[in-house]
C-alpha cells in the first residue's frame, strides 16, 4: 500500500470550507474544488517508497504490469484508466456533455490533423478517451442531470409567464420529443445575445418568486434562481431549466453517461470518472462553446435521473454502473468488527470520508507511508483518517477494519 500526497485544484466555483472541514484544516479562504487522486497527468498523486516523494503517474510508467497486473493493461492500456475526486462545489459548475468512446476519438483525431493546439481555448478534445463520471454525495448535493419529459417542461417555463419563453414552450408541446428538445436548445444557444439575456433576467426574477410558492417545482425554480444570480443573462441558465433538478441526500449518487447534459450546483461529493478531460460545454461558463458540436454530442431524449443507492454485496456496498473503467463501492465500518479482505485482481485507489479506517497489508506484502509493523516486520498497518487516501497495487492482499467509511475504486477485469 502507498499512502497518497494529493493536490486540491482552486477551481473559482469551488466551496472554500467543505474540503478543508473534511480534512480537519482551517480554511485559506480561497475556493478549493477538487481533490485527485490517481495518476492523471494534470495533477499525478504523489507516494514516497523509500527514495522520497515520486509521481505515481511515473511508478506507473515504469511497471504497469507490476502496479496494475496484466489483465488491467491488457482491457484498458498501461495506464490507471480512472481519477478519484472529491469534489467541492460552492457555485454551480458549467452545463456540460461527454462524448462516448467512438466520438472521442473521432474529434481528438480531426483536431490533431487539423493542428489545433492540445492547450488551445476552443479545443474540444484533448485526448481519444470518453468520460463517463458518478458522484456519490457525501452531504447534500444539488446538480442537473438529463432532459426532462417535454410537456413537463412546458408547464415549467409556462408558469414563469415570461413572453420571450413562449416559443420554446409552443415548441415543448407541438414537436416529437428529440426534434422539440433539439430546436429548443438550439435556439437557446443561438440567439441573439441582448434578447436571451431580457428573456434570462426575466426568466429568473419569476424563477424566484415561484420558488417561494408551494408547487412541484418549488426546489426546482430555487435552482434555476440562483444559478442566473451567479451567471446572470446566460443562456445557459434557460438550457438548465431543459433539465432535471435532483437533491442527493448523503449515500446517494448519479451516473452520467455520453451525451448527457448535466451540471453540478452544490455540495461535496465523491467523483469518479474514466480519466479524460473531453468536455463539451452548453453554458454557466466564460469557457469555449462550441454549438454546432455540442448538438452532435448531446442526446436528445428525456428520462428520470436514475438515482443510485448502493447495493450490498457481503459487506462491501457497490454502485452498479454499465462501464468497466470504474467500479465505486463503500465499505461503513463499525468498532469490533471483523477485517474485511479486499480482493487483488486489480489496482485499487481507497478513500476514508469519516472516521479511522486500518488498512492491513498480510504477511510478505509491502506497505508504505507512515507504516507500524508488528515484531516479526512482516505484517504492516495503514491508518487513514478523512480525506486520506491510499493506492493499492494488483497482488496485494489487504483487509480494512476501524470506525468510518471507506470508498473503493478499481476497474472490472
Amino acid at each position: 500500500m502507498d499512502r497518497l500526497a494529493n493536490t486540491v485544484r482552486p477551481y473559482a466555483w469551488g466551496s472554500t470550507t467543505a474540503i478543508p472541514e473534511l480534512l480537519g484544516v482551517e480554511p485559506t479562504g480561497e475556493p478549493q474544488a477538487e481533490m485527485w487522486m490517481g495518476a492523471h497527468p494534470g495533477a499525478p498523486s504523489r507516494i514516497d517508497r523509500g527514495a522520497g516523494p515520486v509521481s505515481l503517474a511515473d511508478v506507473i510508467e515504469a511497471a504497469p504490469e507490476t502496479e496494475l497486473g496484466a489483465d488491467a493493461v491488457r482491457a484498458f492500456g498501461p495506464r490507471l484508466p480512472f481519477l478519484l475526486k472529491l469534489l467541492a462545489a460552492g457555485s454551480p459548475l458549467s452545463l456540460q456533455v461527454h462524448p462516448d468512446l467512438a466520438q472521442a476519438r473521432e474529434g481528438f483525431a480531426d483536431e490533431e490533423r487539423r493542428g489545433v493546439p492540445i492547450d488551445a481555448g476552443h479545443r474540444n478534445y484533448k485526448d481519444a478517451n470518453h468520460k463517463p463520471e458518478l458522484i456519490c454525495a457525501l452531504t447534500p448535493f444539488d446538480g442537473l442531470c438529463g432532459f426532462r419529459h417535454p410537456a413537463e417542461t412546458a408547464d415549467l417555463l409556462e408558469a414563469l409567464g415570461v413572453d420571450g419563453l413562449k416559443p420554446y414552450v409552443d415548441i415543448l408541446r407541438a414537436s416529437p420529443e428529440e426534434s422539440a428538445l433539439r430546436e429548443v436548445l438550439t435556439a437557446v444557444l443561438t440567439a441573439e445575445h441582448d434578447a436571451i439575456a431580457e428573456t434570462v433576467e426575466r426568466a429568473a426574477a419569476a424563477a424566484q418568486r415561484l420558488s417561494a410558492e408551494e408547487g412541484p417545482h418549488a426546489a426546482a425554480y430555487a435552482a434555476y434562481a440562483g444559478i442566473a444570480h451567479h451567471y446572470p443573462g446566460d443562456p445557459g441558465v434557460i438550457a438548465a431549466m431543459l433539465l432535471n433538478y435532483v437533491r442527493l441526500q448523503p449515500g446517494e449518487a448519479l451516473f452520467l453517461g455520453a451525451g448527457i447534459p448535466h451540471a453540478y450546483l452544490n455540495g461535496l461529493g465523491v467523483e469518479l470518472m474514466a480519466t479524460s478531460d473531453n468536455v463539451l460545454r452548453c453554458g454557466l461558463t466564460p469557457k469555449h462553446v462550441d454549438v454546432p458540436e455540442l448538438l452532435r454530442i448531446v442526446r436528445f431524449a428525456s428520462g428520470d435521473p436514475g438515482v443510485l443507492r448502493p447495493e450490498a454485496n457481503g459487506p462491501e456496498e457497490v454502485y452498479d454502473t454499465p462501464i468497466d473503467e470504474f467500479r465505486l463501492s463503500r465499505y461503513v465500518l463499525a468498532p469490533g468488527g471483523s477485517p474485511r479482505p479486499l480482493a487483488a485482481r486489480a489496482p485499487q485507489v481507497l478513500l476514508c470520508t469519516s472516521g479511522t479506517v486500518r488498512l492491513r497489508a498480510r504477511e510478505g506484502i509491502a506497505v508504505n507511508g507512515s507504516v507500524e509493523a508488528d515484531d516479526t516486520g512482516g505484517v504492516g498497518e495503514l491508518a487513514l483518517a478523512p480525506g486520506e487516501s491510499a493506492f493499492v497495487r494488483e497482488g496485494e492482499h489487504i483487509t480494512v477494519s476501524g470506525d468510518g467509511t471507506l470508498f473503493r475504486a478499481t476497474v472490472v477485469v
